[in-house]
């Protein structure tokens, strides 16, 4: 499992440089995604872009993730697929999730909130 990460103001962006996340990988997804929010980042915005597949153990890393970070620290997603998107909306994940078309406009909310 590769992961990217830059920060970009007040967020840090970590793009999953794998097509799935799945029970195969899902705990080294956890255990990458750990190490990399280790800063003090107020927002975390993950790039789906790269990802065509996630199953429930894949979606069970991502609310692991989620769940790890300080409650003042927020989890957002971007550039989900349509199969990625559908299991996040039947999971009704989609209402946990803050969930953006792309990192751009994620990054423009903020600035406009």
């Amino acid at each position: 499992m590769n992961l990217t990460s830059q920060t970009m103001d007040d967020m840090l962006v970590i793009r999953v440089e794998d097509s799935r996340i799945d029970a195969a990988r899902a705990i080294q997804f956890k255990d990458k995604m750990r190490d990399l929010t280790q800063n003090d980042t107020p927002r975390i915005l993950l790039d789906l872009s790269e990802v065509t597949f996630l199953d429930s153990s894949g979606l069970g890393a991502v609310v692991a993730v989620m769940k790890h970070l300080n409650p003042t620290r927020h989890l957002e997603l971007c550039h989900l697929n349509s199969a990625v998107q559908k299991v996040f909306r039947l999971t009704r994940m989609d209402s946990v999730f803050t969930i953006h078309p792309d990192v751009p406009q994620a990054a423009a909310r903020r600035q406009a909130t």
